[in-house]
């Protein structure tokens, strides 16, 4: 997925790049691509107004869909 992901992007001329993995994100910034991950997109959703609160999505996120962040990082965000 990532990597269709960035050869679309470089395909595209895309502005930005979201990626979910360490590694494609690397790889992407290497090639000289904007890149964001989810938090990211969540956090300016939140800086516009487009979202109340980031915890219930968060909850979601890990429940529903695995996702994985430090203990640690949440706090940062949610701060």
């Amino acid at each position: 997925g990532e990597a269709e992901a960035i050869a679309l992007a470089i395909e595209l001329k895309a502005n930005w790049t979201l990626l979910g993995e360490r590694e494609g994100r690397k790889l992407a910034k290497s090639l000289g691509l904007n890149v964001t991950g989810i938090l990211g997109i969540l956090l300016r959703a939140k800086q516009l107004g487009e979202l109340e609160s980031l915890q219930p999505i968060i909850d979601e996120l890990i429940n529903k869909a695995g996702f994985r962040i430090a203990p640690e990082l949440l706090a940062q965000i949610l701060t």
